[in-house]
């Protein structure tokens, strides 16, 4: 069973505030997925090309498609997971937020523009450039197929967690079926709408989470007379661990296995963000390159103002709430903001507080509905481009062929992701997320950065880069205690098989996909195409002959 089964936590939310307000809850998520689906079905009559289902027909704006990209990167994990951190680690909690933002920056600086430029729908397109098509197609989209599962894990623990909470549901047998329905709107939402679909939801769903953050931030700052001062030391007394709740070291700073695990942890945020696919794929959805990097400019503006009010949520929580209630009612801290909308509207018996809950907790499950069909766009889109239509097929696949391929394989990624998910349902979201950019910088930055910017670069240099990277990252993921040896979060609870120590991989995985990339590159007997080369670089820094 669950931790928060027996909890009065979770027992005074189920008595209150869904037998109470349960039709206004409902009522809220039947308007959110309804209005979606509308939207997805509007979208799918105007898909009728490879380029629409792919790449939204590169019809959005630079302001449209920032705001889509804030809905892709804005996920449960920044609502739910970093809240909760906080809520519970207070200062080391707060270090997700800054790592999430400054990732930006590498995006903008290094990646936006020349991918634009470069590729056509896929990270593949760009690395097959100037490499042989078949064998650096399939290890992208394997890359990009493992890096979205670990992304969808997050998001499928989020979505278990928030709605058994609301509901009042208790058993594993209703989380797993939770987790199962949000896998079947994901499925609907991507083999319907396709790109244009999946933007328009992303650009709804992340006005309705900003709303709903300054919301829950302005009524918290409201309580606390707009004191910050008087904010965070409630917070840290209410803590139990006094000014220690404030200052670094709650949870990485503790051993010298902590703090290098916090190492590994900033280098994966910050490298991540460029390699994930899903938010590569967005590029594409501009007209011009000029458009992609202003794009990440709203973006960069949108996200670090929600960022900032994410500490707020966090700390604000942990102000108002009992920790041993937070994680009593789940081990990971997730719930700490729908539970701190609860406590800021007037309590469990209140009708403010069950109709803030229920607004917050379903702008939260949007979020998790548009964050995975982004997701399973970016691996079904792999899949049928690259391994499908280049690889199986050898590039003679139709159009009509190769959308049907993306529809299929959206519904076998969306099968391994509920199965996944029904596992992951206790974890921190979070944590979960930055696995995910772990194994994005270890195995897609090192071959993207090398592929665009370096001469000497071959097919051997990005099959070891890629392979090196996803498999290392993966490995240790495995064998670390985020998998087994933790009996409070580690996935599977009652065993213990871990021997790397870290909970983050990237500290080795990371340099080891650079590493080989330039090794793999060394010992290869194919002379790089410098024609190719000089093309790319045009092409990538001016966008002649970009698509």
């Amino acid at each position: 069973m669950s931790p928060a089964v027996h909890h009065p936590a979770v027992q005074f939310l189920a008595a209150s505030a869904t037998e109470k307000h349960r039709p206004l809850i409902i009522s809220l998520f039947a308007v959110f997925v309804v209005a979606t689906l509308v939207i997805t079905v509007w979208a799918g009559r105007q898909t009728k090309s490879a380029s629409d289902f792919y790449a939204g027909g590169r019809q959005f704006t630079a302001f449209q498609n920032g705001l889509a990209v804030s809905g892709d990167y804005m996920s449960a994990a920044s609502f739910l997971g970093i809240a909760g951190s906080i809520a519970i680690f207070g200062y080391d909690g707060f270090l997700y937020s800054i790592g999430f933002l400054v990732a930006w920056l590498v995006a903008l600086l290094l990646v936006a523009e020349p991918l634009r430029n470069s590729g056509r729908y896929t990270m593949g397109d760009v690395l097959a450039y100037r490499m042989k098509q078949r064998p650096v197609r399939t290890a992208a989209g394997a890359s990009t197929i493992v890096v979205s599962i670990f992304y969808l894990l997050a998001q499928m623990a989020g979505a278990g967690v928030l709605v058994s909470l609301l509901l009042g549901i208790t058993t594993d047998a209703g989380k797993i079926l939770i987790v199962a329905l949000v896998g079947v709107l994901m499925i609907l939402y991507v083999t319907i709408g396709g790109m244009k679909g999946t933007t328009w939801v992303q650009m709804v769903k992340a006005v309705l989470l900003i709303a709903g953050t300054i919301l829950i931030t302005f009524l918290i700052l409201l309580k606390f007379n707009f004191n910050i001062s008087d904010l965070l030391g409630t917070a840290a007394k209410n803590s139990g661990k006094g000014s220690a709740f404030l200052d670094p070291g709650l949870k990485y700073g503790k051993t010298g296995t902590t703090k290098l695990d916090f190492i590994s942890l900033g280098i994966a945020l910050v490298l991540g963000t460029a390699g994930l696919p899903h938010i590569l794929i967005r590029f594409y959805t501009v007209p011009t390159a000029k458009a992609a990097r202003k794009s990440v400019n709203w973006a960069i503006g949108i996200i670090g103002a929600f960022y900032l009010m994410t500490i707020v949520l966090g700390f604000g929580a942990a102000a108002i709430l009992k920790p041993e209630d937070i994680i009593k009612s789940n081990p990971a801290g997730n719930t700490a903001a729908p539970l701190a909308a609860l406590e800021i509207g007037g309590g469990a018996d209140s009708t403010g507080g069950a109709i803030l809950l229920a607004v917050i907790s379903a702008v939260a499950f949007a979020t998790i509905l548009a964050v995975v069909a982004g997701l399973t766009l970016a691996s079904s889109s792999s899949f049928a481009h690259d391994i499908y239509a280049n690889v199986i097929r050898k590039g003679k696949a139709t159009e009509k062929e190769e959308m049907r391929a993306a529809r299929w394989s959206t519904v076998a990624i969306g099968a391994v992701a509920i199965v996944l998910g029904a596992f992951a349902r206790d974890l921190n979201v979070a944590g979960l997320v930055a696995l995910a950019f772990a194994v994005a910088a270890s195995a897609n930055l090192p071959t993207i950065l090398y592929s665009l910017f370096w001469k000497r670069f071959t097919t051997q240099g990005a099959l070891w880069s890629i392979y090196g990277g996803l498999v290392s990252s993966v490995v240790l993921v495995l064998f670390s205690p985020v998998v087994s040896g933790n009996p409070k979060t580690s996935m599977f609870k009652g065993v213990d098989f871990h021997w790397f120590p870290l909970e983050n991989p990237g500290l080795i995985s990371i340099p080891l996909g650079f590493l080989l990339g330039i090794i793999g590159s060394y010992l290869s007997k194919e002379e790089p195409d410098k024609g190719k080369y000089a093309e790319l670089e045009v092409k990538s820094l001016t966008g002649v002959g970009a698509h």
